[in-house]
């Protein structure tokens, strides 16, 4: 679950595609995101509100649990809102970033979903415009927790 923003929002989505798991998540009214209009080949679901901060409080709600995954250590913006609602809204959530490095991220990430049980994650962090590589952070993480023989 994502909300269809550039950057690690399209990096989970593409990444959930890719690996032929299902995805989904709330998206800002109009499909808006910091490039335009975010494409239909992402299967998300309009708020009633063109806010970012609604569509977050939403995809944190309807999800077990919140990874936040970022190249800085320190959280801004969007990626701050939701740690935030996470914890208001008392949802497990998990801040994974560059310098704990790919391996001890993955892991970090393998051990969550498997200590809360998690089924449906919301897959958050900083848009492209604000950190260019993160998409690839993610994929290297998503693909080393999850591509895992155990």
């Amino acid at each position: 679950m994502s909300g269809g923003q550039t950057g690690a929002d399209r990096a989970a989505l593409d990444w959930a595609m890719v690996m032929e798991i299902e995805h989904g998540g709330w998206c800002p009214q109009g499909r808006r995101a910091e490039d335009g209009i975010i494409p239909t080949c992402y299967h998300l679901q309009e708020t009633p509100s063109s806010a970012y901060a609604q569509r977050t409080e939403w995809n944190i709600r309807d999800s077990d649990a919140t990874v936040i995954l970022s190249l800085s250590s320190l959280l801004g913006g969007g990626t701050l809102l939701t740690q935030q609602l996470a914890q208001q809204i008392e949802k497990p959530w998990i801040h994974l970033h560059a310098g704990m490095g790919i391996q001890n991220g993955a892991a970090h990430l393998h051990q969550f979903v498997s200590q809360f049980s998690i089924k449906v994650l919301n897959i958050a962090g900083p848009r492209q415009s604000e950190e260019p590589t993160i998409g690839e952070f993610l994929t290297q993480v998503m693909n080393t927790a999850f591509t895992r023989n155990d």
